[in-house]
């Protein structure tokens, strides 16, 4: 199955809107038992959240997972920081492309492949407002064309 492909959990659409995404990398997540029976059930929420590597390995902060309803006491803290999973050749790579002024990682959408989750987290370049402005404007425009052509399909 090609990378960002399965089950989607979560989007994070607004990541979209407000960063350039330069790179795509797939990565595991490392969860505590309730967890992953929580995201299977979708309750997940991306908005907010960041990666950051620290020590040579990479977190991810402010994922909010809610907690299993029928997790009793074994339940997980919702907000913990929880690490993601990636190749040595990929941390270092990130790790100089972070390092440059504007860039940062950002996860993109949470997702079931093969039965383990798994997170598409972006290399990323924040956008000004008129970049967002002019994105808007060639969205409105795409809309536009495509309904002036379904109009004139129906004549």
């Amino acid at each position: 199955m090609p990378k960002g492909e399965g089950k989607v959990i979560a989007q994070n659409k607004k990541a979209y809107h407000d960063y350039f995404i330069e790179e795509t990398y797939e990565a595991g997540l490392v969860l505590q038992g309730t967890e992953i029976k929580a995201l299977r059930a979708g309750r997940a929420n991306l908005k907010d959240s960041y990666a950051k590597i620290l020590n040579g390995e990479v977190f991810l902060i402010g994922m909010h997972i809610s907690p299993y309803e029928q997790g009793n006491r074994y339940n997980h803290d919702p907000e913990r920081t929880r690490k993601l999973l990636l190749h040595r050749k990929q941390i270092n790579k990130l790790i100089g492309e972070t390092k440059e002024v504007g860039y940062s990682l950002v996860p993109l959408k949470i997702y079931l492949k093969n039965g383990y989750a798994k997170i598409l987290i972006g290399l990323a370049r924040g956008k000004k407002k008129f970049d967002k402005r002019e994105d808007l404007k060639k969205k409105e425009a795409k809309r536009d064309i495509e309904r002036a052509f379904r109009e004139r399909q129906k004549l």
